[in-house]
C-alpha cells in the first residue's frame, strides 16, 4: 500500500490491523506491546524494549520491519564497540589518477529508516552517545560534517534490566528521547504452549509487506491533524506537574519517592500517543482514556526514584497509577 498525500481513517485502521495481524503471525500475546511499539512508528518515534532475554523483543522486532517496506539495520551492542561503528567513517581512497589520496565518507548502520538497537545497554556510554545526535536532530556528524539520515527515522532499541551483569544504565538524556520505554513481560501458560507449538515445529512464520515509508509518513501526518480538546491538554499538563515533589499538587508517592520528574518530551508522548491510540480504535477524538493507556509507557522512564524509593524498590508504575488517580479530570 503506497500513500502519498493523505491518508482517511478507514485506510489508517485497515492499514494498522494489517500491520499488527502480520506481527501477529510471529509474535504470540504481548498485545499491549504491539500496540506499544506500533504507536511509536506511526509517530515516527523511538521506542526503548525492556525485559530478560528469549521473551521474544528482537523477533517483534525483526516481524515489524518484515511488515513495513522501509530499509532495515541492526547493532548488536556489545562492549568493544565504538562510535564509528554506528554512525560510520572517512576513509582514505587512491584517487583515478594513483597519484594521491582521497577521502570519502563511508556509512554506517545508522543509515536506515528502521534501526533495530539491540542490547544498547551492553555498550559503553560513549558508543550510546553516539546515537543521541541521530535520535534527536535526525542527523550524523563526523570530521565535522553533517550526514542528513532518510525519513522516516526511528530507532527501536531493546535492553536487558539493569540488574544484570555487564550492562551500562542509559543516560536520562538518552532516555528521555524514547517516546516509550515498553516492558515486555513473561508470556502466560496459553501463549507459552502455542510459542511452543510454532517454534518446534517445520514451519517458519514470518510477516509480510504491508506498507512502506510513505504510508507510515501519511499515517502520523493524520495523527498530528488530531484535534486535542483544552480539556485533555490541561489534564496532561497537570500530570506531568504531579510527578515533581516539589509541586504542590505532587501525588503522596512521589513526595516521598521521586528526585526528579517527567520532562515536557513526557507530555509531547502523552498528546502524540493519546492521539495515535484513538486513531487505532476508530476514533478522532482524544479522551482521557487514551491519555492513561499510554501514561506509563511515556513516563517510566522519565520519573527518577530517590535514594529512599530505589532502596524500598518502588516501581515507576506504581508512582504513575498514584499521580494519575491524584490528578483531577476536567475544568
Amino acid at each position: 500500500m503506497t500513500l502519498t498525500d493523505s491518508i482517511s481513517l478507514e485506510q489508517f485502521s485497515e492499514t494498522a490491523q494489517r500491520i499488527e495481524n502480520e506481527i501477529r503471525r510471529v509474535i504470540v500475546g504481548q498485545s499491549e506491546v504491539i500496540r506499544s511499539v506500533l504507536i511509536c512508528v506511526l509517530a515516527g518515534r523511538h521506542a526503548l524494549l525492556e525485559g530478560v532475554p528469549g521473551l521474544g523483543k528482537t523477533m517483534l522486532i525483526r516481524a515489524l520491519a518484515d511488515s513495513l517496506d522501509l530499509r532495515f539495520s541492526r547493532i548488536q551492542f556489545t562492549p568493544d564497540m565504538q562510535p564509528a561503528d554506528i554512525t560510520g567513517t572517512d576513509i582514505l581512497e587512491d584517487t583515478p589518477d594513483g597519484r594521491g589520496k582521497t577521502r570519502r565518507f563511508q556509512p554506517g548502520p545508522v543509515f536506515a529508516n528502521l534501526l533495530l538497537a539491540d542490547e544498547i545497554n551492553r555498550a559503553t556510554p560513549k558508543t550510546q552517545s553516539a546515537l543521541l545526535e541521530a535520535m534527536q536532530e535526525k542527523t550524523v556528524t563526523v570530521a565535522n560534517r553533517s550526514y542528513p539520515l532518510e525519513p522516516p527515522f526511528f530507532v527501536l532499541a531493546t535492553q536487558n534490566p539493569l540488574e544484570m551483569e555487564g550492562t551500562y544504565p542509559l543516560p536520562e538524556a538518552q532516555l528521555d528521547r524514547f517516546m516509550f520505554k515498553i516492558e515486555v513481560r513473561y508470556p502466560s501458560v496459553e501463549d507459552l504452549m502455542i510459542i511452543l507449538d510454532r517454534t518446534t515445529g517445520a514451519d517458519d512464520a514470518k510477516a509480510g509487506k504491508v506498507a512502506d515509508g510513505a504510508a507510515v509518513t501519511a499515517m502520523g501526518k493524520l495523527a498530528l491533524q488530531i484535534p486535542v480538546e483544552p480539556a485533555v491538554n490541561e489534564y496532561v499538563a497537570r500530570l506531568i506537574v504531579a510527578t515533581h515533589p516539589d509541586d504542590a499538587s505532587a501525588a503522596q508517592l512521589v513526595k516521598q519517592f521521586v528526585r526528579y520528574g517527567a520532562s515536557p518530551r513526557g507530555a509531547q508522548a502523552l498528546i502524540i500517543g493519546g492521539k495515535i491510540n484513538a486513531l487505532l480504535d476508530g476514533r478522532l477524538n482524544v479522551s482521557y482514556k487514551d491519555v492513561e493507556a499510554v501514561a506509563p509507557s511515556a513516563l517510566r522512564h522519565r520519573i527518577l526514584l530517590n535514594f529512599e524509593g530505589a532502596a524500598e524498590g518502588v516501581s515507576a508504575d506504581a508512582i504513575i497509577q498514584d499521580a494519575l488517580k491524584a490528578v483531577p479530570k476536567g475544568r
